[in-house]
């Protein structure tokens, strides 16, 4: 009962994880208003190493479509431009010596369609993370069953499991739709 009790534990654990994910790739995604999230991943050389942009420099958004990088030491202006072209954000950096801009452009209808399947290439990606914690469960449960543990009981928990799933599915649906929602707002 306890190793059933785990492997259920352990399959929650791997969707909220796979959900989480989902969120995290999703606030990547640019829907035409100016974010620090979409920079933040970004990478910078610093002495030699890759660090995140966000531990070399000061990131704000100055309005609605303006990203604002001021880096702690004038030496990085260059660094930290040719990581933002080298990222491929499709957003052009200009640098005035000080501080470097970015200005979001407004989205074409063709690039929010684009948007809108990588959001839900990306929340497909999810639901194979929830399918596979669901696939090692049962395996669990078929295991235990075999080993003694009542098979009433294990049918019980494969329902358990198949609603977690269930309902694992409709939360990464209802994410991914509101991304595209968001996106899709002109």
């Amino acid at each position: 009962m306890e190793e059933v009790n785990k492997a259920m534990a352990d399959a929650r654990a791997h969707m909220e994880k796979a959900l989480d994910h989902l969120s995290h790739e999703l606030v990547k995604l640019r829907t035409g208003k100016a974010s620090v999230s979409l920079i933040t991943d970004v990478m910078v050389e610093y002495y030699g190493s890759p660090t995140p942009l966000a531990q070399v420099a000061n990131l704000q958004v100055a309005d609605a479509r303006t990203i604002v990088i001021q880096p702690w030491e004038r030496n990085l202006l260059g660094t930290i431009e040719r990581a933002l072209i080298n990222a491929n954000l499709g957003i052009t950096p200009s640098n005035d010596g000080e501080i470097i801009r970015l200005s979001v452009p407004p989205l074409t209808e063709e690039r929010r369609k684009e948007l809108v399947k990588k959001a839900k290439h990306a929340g497909e990606e999810s639901k194979v993370g929830i399918r596979n914690a669901r696939h090692k469960a049962l395996d669990h449960i078929k295991k235990a069953v075999k080993d003694g543990f009542p098979e009433d009981a294990g049918k019980r928990k494969e329902a358990e499991l198949q609603d977690l799933v269930n309902k694992f599915v409709e939360q990464t649906d209802q994410v991914v739709a509101g991304k595209e929602k968001e996106i899709m707002t002109i």
